[in-house]
């Protein structure tokens, strides 16, 4: 576990080390859009640019900056400075787990139940709402989206097993 400053007294990642996994993971992210790009083919064809032209060219921009960003962070005299304690960071991974979960789950699942069992998890868990008000707002929202969006809109939202169960 990284300690915090010593003025500070509370443990934490640092803002160091938070700017240096930062850069490092844009970097990264970076490295794979310039990879894909070099793919696709980055040049020029006879009909102008090819596919990854612009995006090997916002690669190497976002490579740049997260050069720039890591430089500043080994340069920058706040090394030592909490960047936030540790609760804190749990607190915002309670929320981030979960919504990166719901994400995984819409191809799988459809956005209606993934949505019933996303709301549902953040009524009781981060809420402490009651069962009947979690299950009348976990399901009541999802079905309004349908009746909005697939009724009222003729807008299709991804569907799974239980929609194509349902001939939704």
């Amino acid at each position: 576990m990284t300690q915090g400053s010593a003025e500070t007294g509370r443990a934490g990642p640092s803002h160091r080390s938070v700017e240096i996994g930062t850069a490092a993971a844009t970097a990264a992210f970076a490295a794979i859009v310039i990879a894909g790009s070099l793919k696709a083919g980055m040049g020029w064809g006879v009909e102008g640019p090819q596919a990854g032209f612009l995006p090997f060219y916002i690669g190497l921009l976002i490579l740049a900056a997260s050069a720039v960003n890591l430089a500043r962070a080994f340069l920058s005299g706040r090394g030592g400075k909490l960047f936030a304690e540790w609760g804190q960071l749990r607190q915002v991974l309670s929320v981030v787990i979960p919504s990166a979960v719901y994400v995984g789950l819409v191809p799988v699942l459809g956005i209606y139940v993934s949505s019933m069992l996303l709301i549902g998890l953040f009524m009781k868990w981060l809420g402490r709402y009651g069962w009947a008000l979690v299950l009348a707002v976990s399901v009541g929202t999802p079905v309004l989206a349908y009746v909005t969006f697939e009724i009222w809109f003729l807008v299709p939202l991804p569907k799974g097993p239980v929609e194509e169960l349902l001939h939704l």
